[in-house]
């Protein structure tokens, strides 16, 4: 009877769950930030909600046809293909390996912003088309969707979600301004180092210049490379009195991709909700032959490097000084690699054209990671506890590997300068000095020791969203302040008039004061 009982509250409890499942409308971006998007999704699909994926027909990693979402395919180009991305890095790659000069900084810079305007110059077009397409917008406005989830890279949700009238949720590292705590939080530059400086929060004077011209730059980049491409789209769709900003700071929840294990301390906000390492999950069993392989390594264990899911092969010449370092090392090697095969290699590294990072992470026999320092496999690294020799290469992964160098749980070098005994010595250090596994193990305690598990966590205000059509009681209104308002600007010259004028009265006084004074003392002389 009790058996019985048991089975019919299990089966009325996925009724209800199936019942009350919502529907999201997901805008996301493609790449390594499908990745992390994926994971949410699965998240959502398992509890009974209903989702609806927004992809383009030159998509590369978001597939058409999956079991836990339904797409909605664009017949347009997204800016973002495979070969535009491809070509992309390796022009910034080429860059950085012609030297670290100031000049050649400059052209890097130049190159990225020119690169984003196209990609965003594209992604206005794409929203034009959706709008004009009046059959999808019908079908988008019948759906009736609880919110729409997007990762703010570019602004296609978030304009969206606004001509909708939907909630809003960003799945968020990076928006199309920057790094997204500086889109919705307070950052002040004194200590709150701005992406691409490779500072911490401890700044040196010349330091925090350095961070407020960065800022600065940062601004007329957004002011000329990425806001112009949407302005007409926003007055034209949305209204004359919207602001391509506004729609940003107006999300109802910023689902955060940053743990303080990793990131540094700064001012935040209610509708923030951390979920730093939510894709991080416990290691299942590798397939045979890789066990075979790291089990082979005996008592010296594995290295395990991967350069990302975008860099698969390096120059040739420094592909061989890679190889020849690991060749002579004990450890057995694992590298995920497609490009040639290098000359120097030897029988202890083992060439993938993909492996299972997490599981091999989280492999007893693993001692070291060689990464590129993204996003998704440092956290993965602090998950499992297992230390970092960085070799960044693009975008962030500078300042990502900064974080965990300034935390002892990792050492940097620069790809592009060092030769086969640097890399070598950087591998034997990090190795050898148990200093770095230790630091590790314990960023890797911390991020564990939560409540509850980052994902849940996420999942949970996702349907907090749902349930209660938004969150706008933690959302700022801040952002609707002038900045004279915002900075107290106003105030202080109101206070700092009331002062003068309270001076320059006291002031006359002392002077009249003064005078008659002198005038009295002159008669009694007289």
């Amino acid at each position: 009877m009790m058996f019985t009982s048991w089975v019919c509250f299990f089966f009325f409890t996925l009724c209800v769950t199936s019942a009350n499942g919502g529907k999201v409308l997901v805008f996301p971006l493609d790449g390594s930030h499908w990745v992390n998007m994926k994971v949410i999704i699965e998240g959502l699909h398992s509890r009974g909600h209903q989702v609806d994926v927004v992809r383009t027909d030159d998509s590369w990693y978001i597939k058409e046809k999956s079991p836990i979402y339904t797409s909605i395919t664009l017949d347009i180009e997204s800016g973002f293909s495979k070969d535009f991305i491809v070509t992309f890095v390796e022009q910034l790659l080429q860059i950085q390996q012609e030297g670290k000069s100031a000049w050649n900084r400059f052209i890097l810079e130049m190159e990225q912003r020119e690169k984003f305007s196209q990609i965003h110059e594209k992604t206005s077009k794409l929203l034009e088309w959706l709008f004009e397409n009046k059959t999808l917008v019908e079908s988008l406005q019948s759906a009736k969707y609880d919110l729409i989830l997007t990762d703010p890279g570019v602004p296609v949700g978030a304009i969206l979600a606004r001509f909708l009238k939907l909630p809003l949720v960003f799945n968020v590292r990076w928006t199309s301004q920057g790094e997204g705590h500086f889109a919705i939080a307070p950052s002040p530059l004194s200590y709150v180092p701005m992406t691409g400086t490779e500072l911490s929060d401890d700044m040196t004077f010349f330091q925090r210049v350095l961070n407020v011209l960065v800022f600065i730059f940062g601004k007329h980049h957004m002011s000329m490379y990425i806001q112009p491409h949407y302005e007409s789209i926003i007055k034209k769709y949305l209204g004359p009195e919207e602001d391509y900003n506004v729609l940003f700071q107006a999300a109802d929840l910023w689902l955060m991709r940053v743990d303080f294990v990793f990131e540094f301390p700064r001012p935040t906000m209610p509708n923030i909700i951390y979920m730093g390492g939510f894709q991080c999950k416990p290691a299942k069993p590798l397939p045979d032959h890789l066990e075979q392989f790291v089990q082979s390594s005996g008592e010296h264990g594995v290295i395990i490097m991967s350069l990302g899911t975008i860099i698969g092969e390096l120059p040739i010449d420094l592909a061989d000084q890679i190889a020849a370092a690991f060749a002579k090392l004990p450890q057995k090697v694992i590298w995920r690699y497609k490009g040639a095969k290098p000359s120097t290699l030897c029988n202890n590294t083992l060439l993938l054209d993909w492996m299972p990072q997490n599981d091999l992470l989280g492999h007893p026999k693993v001692k070291l990671f060689v990464a590129h320092g993204g996003t998704n496999g440092v956290q993965e690294a602090i998950y499992h506890g297992v230390p970092i020799l960085g070799l960044p290469l693009i975008f962030d992964q500078r300042d990502n590997l900064l974080r965990i160098g300034v935390r002892g749980a990792g050492k940097v070098i620069d790809i592009f300068s060092m030769d086969q005994d640097k890399f070598f010595q950087a591998v034997q250090e990090v190795l050898t000095n148990p200093s770095y596994k230790d630091k590790m193990q314990q960023l890797s305690w911390l991020h564990r020791d939560q409540p509850i598990p980052p994902l849940d966590n996420a999942l949970f205000w996702i349907e907090f969203v749902m349930r209660h059509k938004g969150a706008a009681h933690l959302r700022t209104e801040s952002y609707k302040m002038p900045w004279y308002i915002y900075y107290s600007v106003d105030v202080l010259l109101c206070l700092a008039s009331v002062m003068l004028l309270i001076l320059s009265v006291f002031v006359t006084c002392i002077g009249h004061l003064c005078s008659k004074m002198c005038v009295t003392r002159k008669r009694k002389n007289e």
